[in-house]
């Protein structure tokens, strides 16, 4: 069965360019012009991806606010950003939002598709594990790795498909440094090393609402990251 995708994209002409590019991809897509509309059509039925604008008619960060709520909804859901503004501000508040990827709209229609392609191929890698690697325990960390689930001390983390994924590049081999470029790679997505950064800096956050004294994912100064036994 082929993933569905919602679009939620107030200029219409660009909603059809895009669906009509994924239709031909072989994906079933739902447009969706206001939060409003996207977020009544969520509770009802979720998609397997979300590409979502920032700017949604009169709402100027409507898309964060959307990107917010579904999060809240799906907290492994795959959430891309696809839109005009391109400011640095922008990017780091929709990646510290929940969203897996944040793109600009002047990216080709091919480049995008590659991004969604890589983001759904995830998804699917990990819910198609064998028995034996379903489950990852590194000390108090637990990851289930056929559903997605992380947990701590035995409480629930809620982490994102990107987030997810660099937690188990860093924890399937503790104490080996993981480059950004690694971790890009374990993830399955192209980053810049600030975006990293910033995904890093909000699993340790989620972590250490937990667990105050949270110091297992450590920094390699000028190299990336490790995970900390």
């Amino acid at each position: 069965m082929s993933a569905t995708i919602a679009i939620v994209e107030d200029e219409r002409a660009i909603a059809e360019n895009y669906r009509d590019a994924l239709r031909r991809s072989g994906y079933r897509v739902d447009l969706y012009s206001s939060r409003p509309e996207a977020l009544g059509a969520f509770r009802q039925r979720l998609p397997d991806l979300a590409v979502i604008d920032v700017g949604l008619g009169p709402e100027v960060e409507g898309g964060f606010e959307l990107c917010r709520e579904l999060r809240a909804m799906a907290p492994s859901l795959p959430i891309l950003f696809l839109t005009a503004r391109d400011s640095e501000l922008d990017i780091i508040s929709g990646l510290r939002l929940g969203a897996d990827d944040y793109l600009t709209k002047d990216i080709s229609l091919p480049h995008m598709q590659a991004r969604i392609n890589a983001l759904l191929r995830r998804v699917s890698v990990l819910r198609d594990q064998s028995d034996a690697a379903e489950m990852l325990t590194q000390g108090k960390l637990e990851l289930d790795i056929s559903r997605l689930h992380c947990h701590w001390g035995g409480e629930r983390v809620d982490l994102t498909v990107t987030e997810f994924w660099i937690v188990h590049a860093l924890a399937k081999r503790p104490g080996h440094v993981k480059s950004r470029s690694q971790l890009m790679e374990a993830a399955r997505v192209v980053l810049d090393d600030n975006t990293i950064t910033s995904h890093v800096k909000r699993i340790r956050r989620k972590f250490q609402a937990l667990d105050g004294n949270f110091d297992a994912i450590g920094t390699a100064y000028g190299m990336g990251y490790r995970w900390q036994v």
